[in-house]
C-alpha cells in the first residue's frame, strides 16, 4: 500500500501539515511506487496546481523544489496562475527516470517537460541535484514549457521558440558561452532556427549549441519590448492560432528578416573579445604569451648584461700592477726604486740606493 507523507512547511507561520495520496499521480507499472511520497506546496499560489513526489531520503529537495517555484510562481508574458497543475517527480534512479519519461531522454538530460501529462521529472542520480542556482534555473525551465504549452494548447510550437522562452524565461542561458555560436555563425556550422522545429540534436555538444541559438533569438526578439512584447505576441498567436501573422504583427517583421538581423546582431556584440572570456581559450592564450614575454625579456637581459661586462673596470687599476715590459735603458734602476719604496716615503731614505 502506498504510503502517504505529511508535509511539513519550511516557511514560518506553522501552517498545518497536508495529506495528498499519490496513487492518482504514479503510473501502475512504475517501479518503487509503494515507496514514494508527495509533497503539497502550502503556498496559497501553488497549493491547487502543484504536486512533487519523491522517494525516501529525498524530503529536503522535494522542498526545495517547492521553494524555487514559490520565489518565482508566474512565467513572463503567461498570464498568472499557469501552469494550472503540475507534477514534478524526483526520479532517484535510471530505472524510474526512464519509466516516467518513456526511455527517449539522453542520459545527459538535467530535466524533462512532458506538457501532455503536466509533468516535470527531475533525475537526482548522476549528478546529484543540491538545489543551487543551475538546478533551480533546471526546474524554472521545464516550469515554462508546461505553461507556455498550456496557453497555447493545439497550437504547434517551433522549437527554437520553446526551447528560447523557457531559457529566457528561467534566465538560464549562458552568455559566456556564446563566443561558441559565434564561431559556428561565421563557420556556416549554426543549424537555421526553422530547422530545429523539425529535430532537436540528440548530441550533448550539439544541443548545448541549439539551446544557445535558441535563447539569443528570443532574447534578441524581445531585447527592445522585454516581456511586455511577448505578452503582446502570445496573446495574438493563442487568438488567432497563426504564428507567423501575430509575429510579423507584433515586432514588424517577417520571421525571415528576423533571423537575418539575429545572426548579424551575434556576429556584431558577441565578436572574438567575447571568445578570449571563455577561460580555456583565454588562459592558453595568456599563456603564450607570458611565456614570449619571459623569453623576450631574458633575451634582453642577457644583452645588457654583456653590453656592462663589456665596458666595466678590471678588477685591479692598471696603476698598480708591475710594468708588462723592462724598462728602456738607463731607467731600469730608477723604475725598480720606485716600486720598492713604500708610498709616501721621501727618496733620500730609501734603503735601496740604486745601483751603478
Amino acid at each position: 500500500m502506498i504510503r502517504l507523507l505529511l508535509v511539513l512547511s519550511l516557511w514560518a507561520g506553522g501552517e498545518p501539515p497536508q495529506l495528498f495520496s499519490p496513487q492518482s499521480l504514479l503510473p501502475a507499472d512504475l517501479p518503487g511506487a509503494e515507496q514514494a511520497r508527495v509533497v503539497v506546496p502550502v503556498d496559497p499560489s501553488l497549493g491547487d496546481r502543484l504536486r512533487v513526489v519523491h522517494w525516501e531520503g529525498d524530503e529536503g529537495r522535494a522542498n526545495q523544489a517547492i521553494q524555487v517555484l514559490e520565489r518565482f510562481p508566474d512565467l513572463p508574458g503567461l498570464p498568472p496562475g499557469l501552469p494550472s497543475s503540475a507534477v514534478i517527480y524526483l526520479a532517484p534512479d535510471r530505472e524510474t527516470f526512464d519509466a516516467l519519461t518513456g526511455g527517449q531522454v539522453p542520459h545527459w538530460g538535467a530535466g524533462v517537460a512532458i506538457p501532455s501529462r503536466s509533468r516535470i521529472v527531475i533525475p537526482l542520480f548522476g549528478n546529484p541535484w543540491t538545489g543551487g542556482d543551475v538546478e533551480a534555473r533546471t526546474l524554472r525551465h521545464e516550469w515554462a514549457h508546461l505553461g507556455l504549452h498550456e496557453y497555447l494548447t493545439g497550437l504547434r510550437i517551433p522549437r527554437w521558440f520553446d526551447e528560447g522562452y523557457a531559457q529566457w524565461s528561467s534566465g538560464g542561458w549562458d552568455v559566456g558561452a556564446m563566443w561558441r555560436l559565434r564561431v559556428a555563425l561565421a563557420r556556416g556550422t549554426a543549424p537555421p532556427l526553422d530547422s530545429l522545429s523539425l529535430v532537436w540534436p540528440r548530441e550533448r555538444a550539439d544541443a548545448e549549441l541549439a539551446y544557445l541559438l535558441s535563447a539569443s533569438a528570443v532574447s534578441f526578439l524581445i531585447q527592445d519590448s522585454g516581456a511586455r512584447g511577448m505578452e503582446v505576441f502570445l496573446s495574438r498567436w493563442a487568438e488567432t492560432r497563426d504564428f507567423e501573422g501575430s509575429f510579423r504583427r507584433t515586432f514588424g517583421l517577417a520571421t525571415g528578416t528576423f533571423e537575418t538581423r539575429w545572426v548579424r546582431h551575434v556576429k556584431q556584440r558577441y565578436g572574438w573579445v567575447l571568445m578570449f572570456q571563455n577561460s580555456v581559450v583565454f588562459w592558453g592564450i595568456l599563456g603564450l604569451i607570458l611565456i614570449v614575454l619571459f623569453r623576450i625579456r631574458r633575451r634582453r637581459d642577457r644583452e645588457r648584461m654583456a653590453a656592462l661586462r663589456a665596458t666595466e673596470p678590471p678588477d685591479l687599476p692598471a696603476y698598480w700592477e708591475p710594468p708588462r715590459h723592462p724598462p728602456i735603458g738607463g731607467f731600469e734602476g730608477e723604475a725598480r726604486l720606485v716600486r720598492s719604496r713604500p708610498p709616501g716615503a721621501p727618496a733620500d731614505l730609501d734603503p735601496s740606493p740604486p745601483s751603478e
